[in-house]
């Protein structure tokens, strides 16, 4: 998605830092998804066993990535709607 959202921001008729931020957003979701991984790898290689705070780790990471998501579509609509 990256690759068809960025090139359609730096097209896009906004302003320069409008453009900035609707390429930060998507950005923001990768670097979230990063993160999320490095917790989820770091949660299995202490222990494949189930536990409370190893599924809380997860579910806080995948909300993360969630809200990240989420956070894409009003930027991009509250740069290109005037």
């Amino acid at each position: 998605m990256a690759l068809i959202l960025i090139p359609i921001a730096i097209h896009a008729p906004a302003s320069g830092p409008g453009k900035a931020m609707m390429v930060a957003s998507v950005l923001l979701v990768l670097i979230v998804e990063l993160l999320n991984s490095g917790i989820e790898a770091v949660t299995d290689r202490i222990s494949l066993e189930d536990h409370v705070l190893a599924k809380r780790a997860k579910d806080m990471g995948s909300a993360a990535v969630m809200l990240a998501l989420v956070n894409v579509p009003v930027v991009w609509l509250l740069v290109l709607i005037p």
